[in-house]
Order: C-alpha cells, then sequence, then structure tokens
C-alpha cells in the first residue's frame, strides 16, 4: 500500500496517557486505529553503496525521502519526545506492520517516522525484484540518516534519542546503520541513532572495518526462519561488539519470519538471501565472498544474487504470543537506550 493512501486512512490520537514515554503498556492495535500521520519529505540521495557517497563514482540524487511521521499530542519544544525510525521489508510500507508500530509507539509517547524508500524512488523501479535490484540497503540508510536529521532539527523531538528499526530488508540496513564507517560516511558531521533494532533481517553483510557506532543493537529471530542464519548473525554481532558496541540476540522458539504482520501461516514467500556472503571494504565497496565481483550497479547485484539466492524461499506466519514477546524485548531495550 502506498504510504500516502495509507496514512489518509487512519486517524490522529489526540491523547497519551502521560507526558513521558512508557514503553511497557504496548496498546492493542485496534486501540490506536484513529490515529493520523502526516506525510513528509526532506532532502536525500541515492548512493548505490558507501563508494559512491562523495568522491567516489557519480551517484544518483533523490530530490526528497517520503514517509509517515506520528508525533505524540504532548511532544513540545519544552519537552521534547524520543523518536523511532522504521525501515520497511522488500514489500514496501505495510499497515499492518511499519504503519501499526508507529501508532504504538505515537501511543506510548514516542514519535515514529517511517520511511519510505520505495516510494522515493518509483522512477528507478516499481515491480518487487525491480526495486530490491535498483534501491539498495545504502538508498534506504541515506534515507534513514537524512531523516535523523530531519528529526533533530524538530524542537519537539529529542534527536540525542532516536532509535533505527528495520524489518526483514530494513534489518538489513538497520544493522549495517550501526558501523561507524556507514554513520561517518552518510551523516559525516551530523547526529546518530541511539540505537538499532533489527527485526528478522537476513546478516549478508560484514564489514573490514569494524568500528561501532557505539549504539547498542538488538537483534531478534525465529528459530523456523530460513532467511535468518544465527551464526552468520552472531558473527555481525561479535563484529558489533568488537567495534564497541553492546548486543543483544533474541531468538523465538517455533516462530517464523515475520511474526508481526498480516499473513498467519506458516506459508512460502520470496527468495532465500541466507547463503549471500558480502564484504564492505574501507573503500566502501561491497564485493562478493564467494565470486569476488564488486557490487557496481543492477546488472552486477544481479548477477551476485543470482549466484546465492535460493529460489525456494522461507515461511512466514503471523503469531500473537510472539508478537507480544518482541513488544516488550522492544520495549525494554529501548526504555534502556533512551535513559541511558
Amino acid at each position: 500500500m502506498p504510504i500516502a493512501a495509507a496514512l489518509l486512512a487512519t486517524g490522529f490520537a489526540q491523547t497519551v496517557g502521560a507526558d513521558t514515554f512508557d514503553l511497557g503498556r504496548w496498546p492493542n492495535p485496534a486501540a490506536v486505529n484513529e490515529m493520523r500521520g502526516e506525510l513528509v519529505s526532506y532532502p536525500s540521495h541515492s548512493p548505490f553503496t558507501l563508494r559512491e557517497v562523495g568522491g567516489g563514482a557519480e551517484e544518483d540524487p533523490t530530490t526528497a525521502a517520503r514517509a509517515g511521521l506520528f508525533v505524540p499530542p504532548t511532544a513540545t519544544a519544552a519537552d521534547p519526545v524520543p523518536a523511532v525510525v522504521l525501515l520497511h521489508g522488500a514489500a514496501g510500507v505495510l499497515a499492518a506492520r511499519e504503519l501499526t508500530y508507529a501508532r504504538q509507539f505515537a501511543a506510548m509517547g514516542v514519535a515514529a517516522l517511517v520511511v519510505d524508500a520505495f516510494g522515493a524512488r518509483r522512477d528507478r523501479a516499481t515491480g518487487f525484484v525491480e526495486r530490491l535490484l535498483e534501491v539498495t540497503e545504502t538508498m534506504v540508510l541515506a534515507d534513514a540518516y537524512a531523516g535523523l536529521r530531519f528529526l533533530d532539527a524538530r524542537p519537539e523531538i529529542d534527536g540525542g534519542r532516536v532509535a533505527l528499526i528495520g524489518f526483514s530488508y530494513g534489518g538489513i540496513a538497520a544493522t549495517l546503520g550501526a558501523f561507524e564507517q556507514t554513520a561517518e560516511t552518510l551523516s559525516p558531521d551530523g547526529p546518530r541513532f541511539a540505537a538499532h533494532i533489527s527485526y528478522y533481517g537476513p546478516c549478508i553483510a560484514r564489514f573490514d572495518d569494524a568500528r561501532a557506532t557505539g549504539a547498542p543493537v538488538l537483534m531478534l529471530a525465529g528459530s523456523e526462519d530460513a532467511i535468518v542464519d544465527p551464526m552468520r548473525c552472531n558473527q555481525v554481532l561479535d563484529d558489533l561488539r568488537a567495534g564497541g558496541a553492546e548486543t543483544e540476540f533474541v531468538i523465538y522458539q517455533n516462530a517464523f519470519h515475520q511474526w508481526d504482520g498480516s499473513f498467519r501461516g506458516p506459508r512460502p514467500i520470496g527468495r532465500n538471501l541466507a547463503d549471500c556472503r558480502f564484504k564492505v571494504g574501507n573503500d566502501g565497496v561491497v564485493r562478493d565472498s564467494f565470486t569476488f565481483l564488486q557490487m557496481t550497479g543492477p546488472i552486477s547485484r544481479r548477477l551476485i544474487l543470482a549466484a546465492c539466492v535460493d529460489s525456494d524461499g522461507y515461511l512466514i506466519g503471523r503469531d500473537d504470543n510472539v508478537r507480544a514477546k518482541s513488544n516488550r524485548a522492544v520495549g525494554d531495550f529501548l526504555t534502556r537506550a533512551f535513559t541511558r
């Protein structure tokens, strides 16, 4: 669903239970259906990889990022609130996931910015496969860090307390954003995220430069999720810990991919990226660990993915009990990050 249409289809809450945020009491999704967000835009750009940012190959400019902004009505310049930036999965912004989380966060006193990286780049691609070839994780992160600057400039938002949260494809980006090389490339003189959370994001890339921004990192995955390799994720988390970040990895037993979506299952979907292995060099170039090809554009990206993607896909399935557990884990994690 296009984010503009989804935002217009919802309302905006008029009250929050308290002036301060409370992430220990998640509202029922049905209780926040009347909340309405605002469609916003802000300057961003479209580097294919980190190499294309400032001095590398010429990057493709994007005039404006697109996002939905949900702000608690109690937020003021005198009492600014923390915020989260939400990054969608390969299917784009979903009403049952990104927009539901955004309304819930706003109801709990935390502003939410739902980035629509695909919607801002419809001139590049509109089909499912083409979007994944043309709109890279670096482009998503460019919108995310530009969104952080956008929030930091708003007086009712505390720019020092903004977390980056990604789902599946967006979860890949949320983890990559925790490395200092990403932050200093995309936001050299700007703010940093206060925390990073990956919901069932495949762990496919490692950095030669393992320095972390220092923000804590939380990974969430299901034990039955074939697209998330726990061994590989632990390697990435080891890198981040060595680079100076605190990390947590929570695996929910018997849970499938997208336990917080709308599809009850399990049901097969997509293509499996779990066997892909990329390295991000000090020069910002992404290299495939198997073929040693450099990912310089859509053609090389297609060749690299063709060599590692399993067409059998993976299983997704909604599980409200797991959603309640992940709510608690995320609430506890963000409360610590926002109050440290």
